[in-house]
């Protein structure tokens, strides 16, 4: 389904199914920004709580690795989810009747 790290291939290796009438667009992105932020801000909230007088920078150090590898991992398979579902219910644009 995928060509890349994030594309979607143009047809299906196995089937030949068409994939070019179905773009996410960006909903995943907001999805993994929701589930991430929220993410980050409990690991916030256990590490001030757990470290009690932790610098900024100590917050930093532990923050910036997790926001960016976890927004890398849930990307692909949100953008997989989204497809799928586009996909099975043969979602188009929307368009408004003359």
């Amino acid at each position: 389904m995928f060509k890349g790290l994030l594309e979607i291939a143009p047809r299906c290796d196995v089937c030949g199914a068409d994939f070019e009438g179905a773009d996410v667009g960006d909903g995943a992105a907001v999805f993994a920004l929701f589930i991430v932020g929220f993410l980050a801000v409990v690991l916030f909230l256990l590490t001030a709580v757990a470290f009690r007088g932790m610098p900024w920078w100590g917050h930093m150090i532990i923050q910036v690795p997790f926001i960016f590898g976890a927004s890398i991992l849930c990307l692909r398979p949100l953008k997989g989810l989204l497809f799928a579902l586009q996909f099975q219910h043969d979602a188009q644009q929307g368009e408004l009747d003359d």
